[in-house]
Parts: structure tokens; C-alpha cells; sequence
């Protein structure tokens, strides 16, 4: 058998850990239960801590003596615990399909309290203007279609948000907006006016929105400009007609909101020097001048032609020292280069203005894990190990979010592995620090739980549990599919009590205790 290729060293990328997910992950014996009772994969979700991120974000409104709403981006996690939690905490949603609105509305949430967005089939559309609540429109033939709904069945006055793209800075500078398939053009905006105009008897704006898919600053802070000015043209075509909101503005009106949708992104590695010392060292493994790293020389967007390095790595940037509610306050503080120069803050407070956003991923960091049971441990004829887990790539979609991000060992009786019960197929060596890639249960080559090597400390064995930190962002449940008839993985909500850990199934969970009351 082939020996695998030494690697100089070992390139770790250990998660983030904050309360109470790190508690949670010192309870093995309670994460075995779980697993022992609920099967493999599970995912476990934390609401208490997605109450405290909302406190994070509202903090931010303080600090910029602003008001407006935060709304959960609904798409991030299909948990009922984590919804039915936030509806507790007087925050807002965002829901994308008709299945979510319903959700939210069984979970406790007003209208008032809701946002709809996205693209919306006829269904969707009716339950949200017959539940009045707020929706999200990308263009003339949406908002049409919308106020013959609302003009034909009778219904109450619905109130829109204007979503907007194609921003372009106004000072000059050569800095734009990425290109997105939602929204209206800003150059387009008179148009969108003019539909608005011809139907304000049955619609009634909040004012605007963008959303990018973006980590820049920049292109948020254009877009925020671009906004305002937005703003702008809609109060002198609007007049001082009462807005939605209960703050009384300038010359009579109300105000009225600038919703700056999501993308305030979520730390995921403890230690930054770990992430540029894997990516450069993915980089020189993709040159040849150092052992792989990953499965059958997969390069992450990276390539070699003729000699020279192409492409770019297409990965979540993994740590994040800037992120969720501190990315929100550093974008409120950037000075607006074209109006004036003062922070994007003052300039919506001055205004009057309600500050929305949408997080998704921002909100529900560190609310949650998935748990995998190892299966087997063995080498290929390459001589690559192989741990494969009861899960599919889907359970846990680290990968195909481009999130990279070690997962925690957890062994099943609290000690080391041994070589007695590493497999067949592994040398007694192979309990020492190891290199791994993890595979899932489909007989598929390309169900890969990792494309890359992961290091571990130990190997793991047979009834282990490997657990992946911080999945409740997209990656838990986003992908997940019932292939092969495999079951996909269940979910169920943690919280501390009195120094221990209880549980219930996801859809069980109410914020009370059993006495009745609000659970602290």
C-alpha cells in the first residue's frame, strides 16, 4: 500500500467558539444522547443566543440614536425553535416563499412585523397582501401585479419597499455596485415612480431597498448613497403624505425606512493567522511546490496554466475580523464621500429615516451545530484516509458555501482513539495528529463532505461524533435532500438549565418555561 504523502505540517482551521455553543460542546456524553436518540446526521440549534445577537444589532440603532426594525432573513435556517424564539424578542422577518410566511405567521409574528421578498408566485403574493404585510417589489410589472390584487379582491392598502440596484458612486470615483438580477436599475427609478403614481390608491410606499451580495464596505456604502438619494426622489414625488412609520418628519411627513437587506457576514475561525497560513499554502499547492491538499488537486477557483497561477480563491472569507452587528456599525459610520462627507448614520437620522436590514447569517452565529457519527476509517489504494460519516454533503453544505472550518471531535467514551478500533485498513501510526478527508454516506465520488484535507489531532473511530460549530447560517439545512432515500437530518433545540443541558425536538419548542413563563 501506497504511503500518503508527509505533509510538513499541520494546517488547522479551528472554529470559533462563543457561549453557549462552546459549553454545548463540552457535554459529550449529552451530544451522544442525542445522536443515540434522534439518529445521524442532527442538527441543534440554540435559540437563546439568537436572542442576544438581535440585542448586538439593536445596539447599533442605539449608538446611532436610530430606529427601525431588524428582520431575520428566514432563508438561513428553516428551524420553528429559532423562529418561535425571535418572535419572542419583538424583532422582524424577512420571508421569501410562501411556505416561510406561513411559518412565520404561525410562530407568533405580525404583519407589521414581516417583510416579504424575493420572487413571489401567486400564492405568495395574495397571502401577503391579504395578511397586510410588507412587501418587497423589483420592478414596474411586480408592483402592477400587486395593485390589481389589492384593487381586485378589495383589500386594505398594501405597503412596498422599492428594491434598487445598479448603484454608482456620485463623486467620481470609479466604484460601483456589483451587478445583481433583483431590483430596479437606479437609472430606471422615474419609471418605477411613475407605476407607483399610478396606483397609490392601493399601495403605500416605506421607502427603499437594496440587497448585494457583497462583502465590501464600498459597494455597501454606495449603495446606501444611492439610496438616499432614492429617498430623496420619492419624498418630492410623494409629497407629505403620512409614511407607514410613527416619527413625525420633516414639513409634516412621516418617516420612512431604507432597508439595507444582509450580508454582515459571520466570523467562523478563531485564529486569522491559521486562515492566511491555509491559503497560502493552498496557493503553493495548486503551483506544485508543496504536497495537495485537496481531492484530486480540487483548486477552489485556483488553477495553473502554462506555469502561472490563474483565477481567484472562491471561498467564504472564513475569518472575518469585521462582522454581523460590528460591520452594521462600521458602515453607519463611513462618511458619505458625495453628500457631504458625514457618516451614512447621521445622514439617515437627520433624515428621519427607519434603518431595516435583513441578516441571515449574522444572526444566527454560533446558534447551532451538526453532528455526524463516524462509520468507518480507512485508506484508499493512494494512500489518502478516508473518515466516512452517516450524513450527506447537503447535511452540512460548509463546502458548497465555500465556508472551510475543522470540525470537533467528539469522541464517544471521553478517550483518545486507539489503533484496536481504527479499522482494518489503518495502521496502528495512524492514531497521531492525521490527515483526512471526509466523505459522506451516498455511493456517489462526489458526495464529499470535504474536498480538502482536513487536520485533525487525533483519528477518529468507528461511533465518534464529529461536530461541525456554527452551521445555523445556510449550511445546516439549506441543501439538504432526501437522496437515496436517505433520511435528512433532524433537528432539535438546546438551552442550559440550572447547569445542565435540555432538549426538545425543533418543533416542539416554545420560548416557555413549564411553568408557563417566558424562559429567561
Amino acid at each position: 500500500m501506497k504511503a500518503a504523502p508527509p505533509h510538513p505540517e499541520s494546517l488547522r482551521l479551528e472554529p470559533q467558539l462563543e457561549p453557549p455553543l462552546a459549553s454545548l460542546l463540552r457535554a459529550p456524553a449529552f451530544l451522544h444522547s442525542l445522536v443515540d436518540a434522534l439518529g445521524s446526521p442532527l442538527n441543534v440549534v440554540l435559540p437563546e443566543r439568537l436572542a442576544e445577537n438581535v440585542e448586538r444589532f439593536r445596539a447599533v440603532h442605539r449608538r446611532h440614536s436610530l430606529s427601525g426594525q431588524v428582520f431575520f432573513a428566514h432563508k438561513a435556517n428553516r428551524s420553528s425553535a429559532l423562529v418561535r424564539r425571535l418572535a419572542a424578542t419583538g424583532a422582524g422577518i424577512d420571508v421569501a416563499s410562501l411556505g416561510e410566511l406561513q411559518h412565520a405567521l404561525g410562530a407568533g409574528f405580525a404583519p407589521d412585523r414581516i417583510v416579504a421578498t424575493g420572487p413571489k408566485d401567486p400564492e405568495f403574493r395574495w397571502l401577503a397582501a391579504l395578511s397586510g404585510v410588507t412587501v418587497g417589489v423589483d420592478g414596474q410589472g411586480e408592483l402592477a401585479e400587486l395593485a390589481a390584487l389589492v384593487r381586485g379582491r378589495g383589500l386594505a392598502r398594501l405597503r412596498v419597499l422599492l428594491r434598487l440596484s445598479g448603484f454608482e458612486a456620485a463623486s467620481g470615483i470609479t466604484v460601483r455596485s456589483r451587478q445583481s438580477r433583483f431590483g430596479t436599475s437606479v437609472k430606471a427609478l422615474d419609471g418605477l415612480l411613475d407605476e407607483l403614481e399610478r396606483h397609490k390608491d392601493v399601495v403605500e410606499p416605506v421607502g427603499v431597498a437594496y440587497h448585494l451580495d457583497t462583502t465590501s464596505l464600498d459597494e455597501k456604502a454606495i449603495a446606501l448613497e444611492g439610496c438616499l438619494r432614492a429617498m430623496d426622489a420619492l419624498r418630492r414625488r410623494w409629497g407629505d403624505r403620512p409614511g407607514p412609520s410613527g416619527h413625525a418628519g420633516k414639513g409634516g411627513a412621516r418617516a420612512w425606512a431604507v432597508d439595507i437587506g444582509g450580508g454582515f457576514g459571520a466570523n467562523y475561525l478563531a485564529d486569522a493567522d491559521d486562515w492566511d497560513r491555509y491559503t497560502t499554502a493552498l496557493t503553493h499547492a495548486v503551483l506544485g511546490r508543496r504536497p495537495p491538499l485537496t481531492w484530486r488537486g480540487h483548486g477552489y477557483g485556483l488553477r495553473v496554466e502554462n506555469g502561472t497561477l490563474r483565477g481567484a480563491l472562491s471561498l467564504y472569507p472564513a475569518h472575518r475580523p469585521l462582522s454581523g452587528a460590528a460591520y452594521l456599525d462600521a458602515l453607519l459610520s463611513r462618511p458619505a464621500a458625495a453628500l457631504g462627507g458625514r457618516p451614512l448614520g447621521t445622514l439617515l437620522l437627520e433624515n428621519l429615516y427607519d434603518l431595516y436590514s435583513e441578516p441571515g447569517r449574522a444572526l444566527v452565529d454560533q446558534c447551532g451545530l451538526s453532528l455526524a457519527r463516524v462509520l468507518e476509517v480507512r485508506r484508499t489504494e493512494a494512500g489518502e484516509r478516508i473518515v466516512r460519516l452517516a450524513m450527506t454533503a447537503g447535511d452540512v453544505a460548509l463546502e458548497e458555501h465555500g465556508v472551510l472550518m475543522d470540525p470537533v471531535l467528539v469522541p464517544r467514551d471521553g478517550t483518545p482513539p486507539d489503533a484496536a478500533h481504527a479499522g482494518p485498513d489503518v495502521e496502528p501510526s495512524a492514531v497521531e495528529p492525521s490527515a483526512v478527508y471526509l466523505t459522506g454516506s451516498l455511493c456517489l465520488e462526489a458526495d464529499l463532505i470535504t474536498r480538502r484535507t482536513v487536520f485533525l489531532a487525533r483519528l477518529p473511530r468507528p461511533g465518534d461524533l464529529l461536530a461541525f460549530a456554527n452551521t445555523a447560517g445556510y449550511c445546516m439545512d439549506f441543501s439538504a435532500t432526501s437522496a437515496q432515500r436517505q433520511p435528512v437530518a433532524r433537528k432539535a433545540a438546546a438551552w442550559e438549565e440550572g447547569g445542565s443541558w435540555r432538549w426538545c425536538l425543533d418543533e416542539q419548542y416554545w420560548p416557555i418555561s413549564p411553568s408557563g413563563g417566558l424562559q429567561a
